[in-house]
């Protein structure tokens, strides 16, 4: 079984900065690439960024030179700092991660239970 915590969600106002960690634990063989989403109230949930094994990155438009990913995969983590934050990015954040959990295993998606973050003056 594999469980992601996410943790440093908070309150913020316009133009500060939060830094999101997600940590993965359990059964884990191979974590493959891994990502953020969010989910605003009244809306789907959609992409923030996603990081490869690699290093890999992809952002999401509305993001782009503003948030940074990046992981640590000695400590199966995946990091999101968020700089010049709006209200727009009112949200909770989730992080998701393609797992394998064995040599023969498929790789499966875990998602974590979410982090709020609520930028407002």
């Amino acid at each position: 079984q594999v469980q992601l915590v996410e943790s440093g969600g908070g309150l913020v106002q316009p133009g500060e900065s939060l830094r999101l960690s997600c940590a993965a634990s359990g059964t884990i063989f191979r974590l493959g690439t891994m990502g953020w989403y969010r989910q605003a109230p009244g809306k789907e949930r959609e992409l923030v960024a996603t990081i490869t094994r690699g290093g890999g990155t992809d952002y999401a438009e509305s993001v782009k030179g503003r948030f940074t990913i990046s992981r640590d995969n000695a400590k199966n983590m995946v990091y999101l700092q968020m700089n010049s934050l709006k209200p727009d990015d009112t949200a909770v954040y989730y992080c998701n991660a393609d797992i394998r959990t064995g040599y023969l295993s498929v790789e499966t998606r875990s998602w974590g239970q979410g982090t709020q973050v609520t930028v407002s003056s």
